[in-house]
């Protein structure tokens, strides 16, 4: 490998790469409909955690344009439910507000803060989400140059414009950067059609890539493997 291809800089996805997210929204949404039991009755009475899921994914398949920002269709969902049954809308800031607090309430994977400490001495990184984790609140933001999120981009992955966005306000080239992330077609193909190295962060040691036909250029299982395999591409 010739110098100008070693990694210069990682680009990281979050959600279920940096903490599993699963766990998290479902404790959110248990918490949202718990308030919503108490100060919007009616709609906790109608609408069971479920249904409310079940409309929010109605509304974005006929407004597929919510897929950029996921708390603006939580938002959506919410709204048309309360005009439903006739809640009073003025809660509605309240509602989110409180989910959001629960949403960035995330427990992360034991070998995250080591060892973005360790990438941090070998490379420059970043972050991009499809998301809406607030890196401020979880206290991750300052291990990270540039953080682009879809919701204020105004592109998703996997559009190659939120990539080489990225590797722009990085000051590196596509080509010298890594992406990580836990999707294949989001993170990996999407990385890797914007002329990015892409490894798959494979916690779980499924073998899905196998089956979507995505040939990452690494797969980890955590950020230890992570740090491995780039002393390797440094050394080389």
């Amino acid at each position: 490998m010739n110098d100008i291809a070693r990694p210069k800089a990682i680009l990281f996805d979050l959600d279920d790469t940096l903490w599993p997210i699963g766990p998290v929204i479902a404790e959110a949404e248990r918490a949202l409909h718990a308030w919503l039991a108490e100060h919007a009755p009616k709609v906790a009475q109608t609408f069971t955690i479920e249904e409310l899921r079940a409309r929010r994914m109605a509304l974005l398949a006929e407004k597929p344009e919510h897929h950029l920002d996921l708390i603006g269709l939580r938002r959506a969902g919410l709204e048309a439910a309360f005009q439903h049954v006739g809640e009073d809308l003025a809660r509605l800031d309240e509602a989110i507000k409180l989910f959001a607090a629960a949403r960035n309430t995330v427990e992360l994977y034991h070998d995250v803060l080591p060892g973005l400490q360790r990438l941090a001495e070998k490379v420059t990184l970043g972050s991009i989400s499809n998301g809406n984790a607030d890196l401020e609140v979880i206290g991750l933001a300052h291990h990270f140059k540039v953080s682009l999120a879809a919701s204020r981009f105004g592109k998703a992955k996997p559009d190659p414009e939120i990539f080489l966005a990225a590797c722009e306000a990085l000051g590196v080239a596509p080509h010298e950067t890594v992406y990580v992330g836990d999707d294949l077609r989001l993170d990996v193909e999407g990385a890797q059609k914007a002329g990015l190295k892409a490894v798959w962060m494979n916690r779980t040691g499924s073998t899905a890539h196998l089956e979507a036909g995505i040939v990452p250029d690494a797969i980890c299982r955590d950020v230890g493997e992570l740090i491995a395999w780039l002393e390797q591409q440094l050394a080389d």
